[in-house]
């Protein structure tokens, strides 16, 4: 399945940013756990703190909309403005990978500040240095944003792996929530194009049967990797963001200084 190695060839169409854009974008399932005739449904959600505004299925703002299960791969269909956006019957019982790449995206920042508090919450290192040695105005510049979001769903016996499938910043869990003994942590792994991001943030949005979220911070070894705590009858939102200096060929064709990535997975552990 192919990597995005070359984003620049995405930018051909930029949808508009919302009111939201700083902040997470994931899917949320109805259901992190179904049976093998029920239907596959998730909302696509944009917000903080685990919680957001759901987004319809508009396909002017999507990249790839898929769900894989062991070698089987389908691309989402719905119907334009459909919520939730996604709503299908599973590929096959067993776990369920349904991932979501959006187009680019812009935000234009007015305000240093508010650009410095996005930098510190998503640990950019030096940024301020590296903004002013750009020679990039303080007010008035424009950073593109791509959004990578994966979720896992249990099917019936929910046996399965979770892998890559192609996304450009993607987590891949290295144990099963659904049927793998967890009281040492669940781990992921990430990667950043063809390789293993070390020493990254992974912010964690855990989400109790009441509705309560808690928030914590990890951070990945020399391999990629981050040992999660989770907890049964809990369900998780897990965050990374790349930021970068974007292409001089994709800078000049969105007409943007700084180019972030963002990469989320939800899954639920079962009680």
């Amino acid at each position: 399945m192919r990597i995005y190695a070359a984003l620049s060839a995405l930018a051909l169409s930029f949808t508009l940013p919302s009111a939201l854009v700083a902040h997470e974008f994931w899917i949320e399932p109805l259901a992190f756990q179904i049976q093998p005739d029920a239907r596959m449904q998730g909302q696509l959600r944009n917000g903080e703190d685990f919680s957001g505004v759901e987004q319809a299925f508009l396909p002017r703002r999507i990249d790839r909309f898929t769900v894989s299960a062991g070698m089987q791969q389908a691309t989402v269909e719905n119907r334009i403005g459909a919520r939730p956006a996604l709503d299908m019957d599973p590929l096959s019982e067993g776990l369920n990978i349904v991932s979501y790449s959006a187009r680019l995206s812009r935000i234009t920042y007015t305000e240093w500040e508010k650009f410095l508090r996005f930098a510190e919450h998503k640990d950019f290192v030096d940024v301020e240095a590296r903004h002013d040695a750009r020679g990039l105005p303080r007010e008035d510049f424009t950073e593109g944003y791509w959004r990578f979001a994966k979720s896992l769903i249990g099917v019936g016996h929910s046996v399965g792996r979770d892998y890559r499938v192609g996304l450009a910043v993607e987590f891949v869990t290295l144990d099963n929530p659904y049927t793998d003994p967890l009281s040492d942590g669940l781990r992921v792994q990430l990667f950043f194009l063809a390789d293993t991001v070390a020493d990254g943030q992974v912010e964690l949005f855990e989400k109790a049967p009441d509705g309560t979220v808690n928030i914590t911070y990890h951070r990945t070894d020399a391999n990629g990797i981050a040992t999660l705590p989770v907890q049964a009858g809990h369900s998780y939102l897990v965050d990374h963001v790349v930021l970068q200096e974007p292409s001089e060929a994709l800078a000049a064709q969105a007409d943007i200084e700084w180019e972030t990535l963002w990469a989320a997975l939800t899954f639920g552990v079962p009680e």
